[in-house]
């Protein structure tokens, strides 16, 4: 090889190896979820982060993780306080024995009939700063709130009337859906999400409080309660995007605002993709002679809703910021005429 082709080649080398130094990402970060690696959810978070990246020009790389990655789905607060992890996109209900204000803002039962609903009162209403009030303390910023949507119900036994939840064994986690079943006379058991399949396999439990139809029915839920609610009536869970509040504070403001930015699209792209998932899903599961998809009638719905609003005023006396969110989100829905 000639010296100058040398010479081209090396300074080829050069300048590429200079573009890759350059274009490398000022903020890597990582974040762990509250889903199976698979899951509708867990990719619409994958595909967050690769819009996130997109959106800022390769200055921000995110890797996403599924639950239990490295902590336990209860525990990514603490670690994302620590730095252990830099993010989460999780249910705040989790957190519910750190501050009851989690249990109540990340899932106050029976209160959403829309989850654009929802999304409206955390983006414009208060629910963000008030969540923010709550969880800033802990060294973490939600940087926003988004939903998956109206949550079914697989049951092995058939549920038409809140009198036949009497017994019966639900899954749900600690918090306010754990005491809101518990009061409409169900048996709840706290069981993490990645135990829900083999618990209704096994019979440990009758039912679940889980997630949406059509991913129930992917995980082959209703091959062991063949009797889903649907539409869901109970539970919207909040899936609260968070960043840890040291790295949040030292973010450019432009990163700032495109990272909300980014988590309002996801926000409303998981609940549009997760609703038509879950038509399509339902279309199909009616034809299956062995399963029966009950839609509980509408003065059961309101029954369920009377035993939930009194757990709200129960919880509401809890401290501050339980107060302050009953007093914000009754508001919203009465203006709203949503009760």
């Amino acid at each position: 090889m000639k010296a100058s082709t040398k010479l081209t080649a090396l300074s080829a080398a050069i300048l590429a190896a200079m573009a890759t130094t350059a274009n490398a990402a000022e903020y890597e970060w990582t974040f762990q979820t509250s889903e199976t690696a698979g899951e509708p959810q867990f990719e619409m978070k994958k595909a967050w982060a690769e819009n996130v990246e997109q959106m800022s020009q390769g200055r921000i790389s995110i890797e996403i993780l599924p639950v239990n990655a490295v902590v336990q789905a209860n525990q990514t607060l603490q670690a994302v306080q620590s730095g252990i992890l830099q993010g989460h996109l999780t249910d705040p209900s989790y957190f519910t024995g750190q501050d009851p204000a989690f249990g109540m803002i990340g899932n106050l039962v029976g209160a959403w009939s829309d989850p654009y609903d929802f999304l409206d009162y955390m983006n414009n209403a208060g629910g963000e700063e008030l969540y923010n009030k709550l969880v800033e303390p802990y060294g973490v910023h939600l940087i926003g709130a988004a939903a998956t949507g109206l949550e079914s119900l697989p049951s092995s036994r058939p549920v038409r009337s809140i009198d036949d939840m009497k017994g019966l064994k639900i899954r749900a986690p600690e918090g306010m859906v754990y005491n809101i079943f518990e009061a409409a006379g169900a048996t709840p058991v706290n069981l993490p999400g990645s135990e829900v399949y083999t618990g209704l396999e096994k019979g440990v439990i009758d039912a679940a409080d889980y997630t949406v139809f059509a991913t129930n029915q992917s995980q082959g839920l209703h091959d062991f309660a063949p009797y889903p609610l649907y539409p869901g009536f109970h539970s919207l869970p909040m899936v609260a995007v968070s960043l840890n509040k040291e790295i949040w504070d030292g973010l450019p403001d432009d990163l700032k605002a495109m990272l909300e930015t980014s988590v309002d699209a996801l926000a409303y792209e998981m609940v549009a993709e997760l609703k038509t998932r879950d038509l399509e899903v339902v279309r199909e599961a009616r034809q299956d002679p062995d399963i029966e998809i009950i839609d509980l009638p509408a003065e059961e719905r309101l029954k369920f809703r009377e035993i939930a609003r009194t757990e709200w005023e129960e919880w509401a006396g809890r401290n501050e910021i339980t107060q302050e969110f009953y007093d914000s989100v009754v508001a919203y829905l009465e203006n709203h005429n949503l009760l």
